[in-house]
């Protein structure tokens, strides 16, 4: 199935939600808001983030490397995922 952005951006949430801080609603955040910064997840749900996209978009971060700008916000997530399925 051909997931569209909007899909993955739904599904990306939906994850999030399971790794948030409490009080820190995710549907606040704008695709450009930096997610530690903004409090949502601290800097060791990064790691969460990278199995998340391992296991669910089949990435390896063991060849490519985790670039913490590229995991650091909503639209950063979504644009490696468009990268990695060209």
């Amino acid at each position: 199935m051909n997931e569209t952005r909007e899909q993955r951006r739904q599904a990306l949430l939906q994850f999030l939600r399971t790794i948030q801080k409490a009080g820190a609603p995710v549907e606040s955040l704008g695709d450009d808001d930096r997610l530690v910064a903004s409090g949502l997840i601290d800097s060791l749900a990064i790691l969460q983030i990278v199995a998340y996209l391992e296991t669910t978009y089949d990435m390896d971060f063991s060849v490519r490397g985790v670039s913490p700008e590229e995991l650091g916000s909503i639209g950063g997530i979504l644009d490696l995922i468009e990268q990695e399925k060209k």
